[in-house]
This record gives C-alpha cells, sequence and structure tokens, in this order.
C-alpha cells in the first residue's frame, strides 16, 4: 500500500492509502476528494484532475509527457511549476508519503 496526503482548499488534510498502480486521480474519487472533477475520466482529454505537487516531492516523479504539459496549459486554476494532472501520476513506492495540493477550482 502507498500512503498520499491530499489537501483540500480549506486546509483539510487527507492521508489514504491505496494499492499499487492505482492513479493520484483515482484515490482522490474512491477517497470523496470531490474538488478532483475528472471529467474524462483518465484519458488525458481534459484538466479537471489539475493538482500541485509538494514542492519536496516534485523530484520524485517523473517528468510530465508532451501531451500532459499540454493539457496542463487548460487548468481552470493557475498553471504553476509544480502542477500536475493527477491522472499521470501512479501510486507506488517511489512516491509513498506524496504530497497534492487540491487546487480551489477546475472549472
Amino acid at each position: 500500500m502507498v500512503k498520499m496526503t491530499y489537501l483540500r482548499p480549506g486546509g483539510e488534510e487527507v492521508i489514504v492509502e491505496v494499492a499499487e498502480g492505482t492513479s493520484v486521480m483515482q484515490a482522490a474519487l474512491a477517497n470523496d476528494i470531490s474538488e478532483i472533477v475528472a471529467e474524462c475520466g483518465g484519458t488525458l482529454a481534459c484538466a479537471t484532475c489539475h493538482v500541485y505537487i509538494d514542492e519536496d516531492d516534485v523530484g520524485r516523479l517523473d517528468a510530465p509527457s508532451p501531451d500532459e504539459e499540454e493539457m496542463l496549459d487548460y487548468t481552470a486554476s493557475p498553471r504553476q511549476p509544480n502542477s500536475r494532472l493527477s491522472c499521470q501520476i501512479t501510486a507506488g513506492p517511489e512516491v509513498d508519503g506524496l504530497v497534492v495540493r487540491v487546487p480551489p477550482t477546475q472549472y
């Protein structure tokens, strides 16, 4: 199991444990993180699963693909250097303890 922490816009911290191979987006949906909309279901066709990766964790992730980079241009909340689409991050030992900040809006 992999532990992840979601920081909601209001300051609430939600810690979840998920099976390896689960995307950060899927984990959010399964744990009622309603700020992650995931309109396209994780097919990299929208930006409604946008999150901000904690600065200390950015280096543990693979770089975004060119398609993810392009889709990040369409986020509702401002894109930042640590912006990612949560559907593109998969839980595994290398991201155990990952902290993601959920933006205030996805639309």
